[in-house]
């Protein structure tokens, strides 16, 4: 595996998100995910509730969540690919699961192609206008990965419609990728946050631990374009998850 040089202004890892005082996993890591902020003027979205809820949900399966923290002028892509090639050296060959909001949903995207990688989550991902050069923004990367994409239809600061672009070229190359639209929801996806997180969780155990998803998950990988790629996420999803 290519390891990745630390990054020059500061990046480093969190210390492991806790349950009341204690660690996320007892014993042996089999797997880590890594929470990749937006960029500094925006809340964390719902990654703090994320990080509380994969702390409890994935403990006793060995699962550790630690936040990526950024240095001064970051290249979020090349701190993601750093830390994951933090995660392997300290817990050694363990699947990754990158989970961004906003501008940290790109980076995650972005960087899936680290061989550790082997899911990603983006919520209201930041594209517009990204790369920058006129071309689309690749997904080649994303081969092999499980993908879940969470938008707000709202999302003033980021367009849903590029989430959803990128999710149908996705598409085209991998199966493994569907799209949830949360309805009337903004860019914070704060007035369904506990739906958005009980959805990411049951993503993030599927994919790193049981290989099963609730049903509307399944129905959204199973789906042909459009329709898994525009799932609307049902009002109080989670209070029965594997209904």
């Amino acid at each position: 595996m290519a390891q990745h040089a630390p990054p020059a202004r500061g990046a480093r890892l969190g210390r492991a998100a806790r349950v009341n005082g204690s660690v996320s996993t007892d014993s042996t890591v089999n797997g880590a995910v890594l929470l990749l902020p937006g960029a500094s003027r925006w809340p964390p979205g719902p990654l703090r509730g994320l990080a509380r809820a994969l702390a409890r949900a994935g403990r006793a399966q060995g699962l550790v969540t630690h936040s990526v923290l950024h240095g001064r002028g970051a290249d979020r892509v090349e701190d993601a690919r750093w830390a994951a090639d933090e995660v392997v050296r300290r817990y050694g060959d363990v699947p990754v699961c990158l989970a961004g909001y906003d501008a940290g949903g790109r980076a995650a995207l972005r960087a899936a192609g680290h061989d550790a990688v082997n899911s990603v989550l983006a919520l209201a991902p930041s594209l517009d206008g990204a790369p920058g050069d006129g071309s689309p923004e690749p997904v080649k990367q994303l081969s092999g990965r499980q993908v879940l994409i969470v938008h707000g239809t709202n999302d003033a600061h980021s367009d849903p419609e590029a989430s959803f672009r990128l999710a149908a070229q996705a598409k085209k190359a991998n199966r493994a990728t569907c799209r949830f639209e949360v309805h009337s929801d903004g860019h914070r996806l704060r007035e369904h946050q506990a739906e958005v997180v009980a959805l990411a969780v049951d993503f993030v155990l599927g994919a790193m631990v049981t290989g099963r998803y609730s049903r509307p998950v399944t129905d959204a990988l199973a789906a042909p374009p459009p329709l898994g790629l525009r799932m609307p996420l049902a009002s109080g999803f989670g209070r029965s998850l594997r209904g």
